[in-house]
């Protein structure tokens, strides 16, 4: 951190705490070269990551538009809104972890896809309608087909 004073970049830190926000960080830092004193905030830089849609077009990342396809999907359903933020935050944080500045839509609906699965089944068919655009009737019955196999699959491990 290079001085305001004399632009000597040798400094220590006198105090350090966490800004309004709780994301900033405050220091109060002294030169060691004029000794004179200022304050320096750290915050964490965010890359803004695109969400590279089926026709090709890109747009911003934007978790409450998840959020909102996840809510509509567990409409009229026991499904409680701590449980719909937490499976948002999982999908944002896979996203945001994998480094990546470009994700398909793809891959963020079968994100969502795999945790409604296993929040709520009737939500999870519900999304998936959505998201696959099921054609007809059968392709529509070949996911429940599936879905109910895996289910039996499991019981039976027990």
């Amino acid at each position: 951190m290079r001085c305001l004073y004399c632009n000597c970049t040798e400094s220590k830190v006198i105090d350090s705490r966490s800004a309004d926000d709780e994301r900033t960080i405050r220091r109060r830092r002294e030169c060691m070269g004029c000794g004179r004193r200022f304050t320096t905030y750290e915050t964490i830089e965010v890359a803004p990551i695109l969400v590279v849609k089926n026709d090709g077009t890109r747009q911003a990342f934007d978790l409450g538009k998840i959020k909102r396809g996840i809510i509509k999907a567990c409409e009229k359903r026991p499904v409680p809104i701590e449980k719909i933020d937490e499976l948002a935050e999982s999908v944002a944080k896979k996203i945001y972890n994998s480094m990546e500045q470009e994700v398909t839509s793809k891959a963020i609906g079968e994100m969502v896809m795999e945790g409604l699965k296993e929040l709520d089944e009737v939500a999870y068919v519900r999304y998936a309608s959505v998201y696959r655009s099921f054609k007809d009737i059968s392709s529509f019955m070949a996911e429940l087909q599936q879905m109910m196999e895996r289910k039996n699959q499991e019981e039976k491990a027990k």
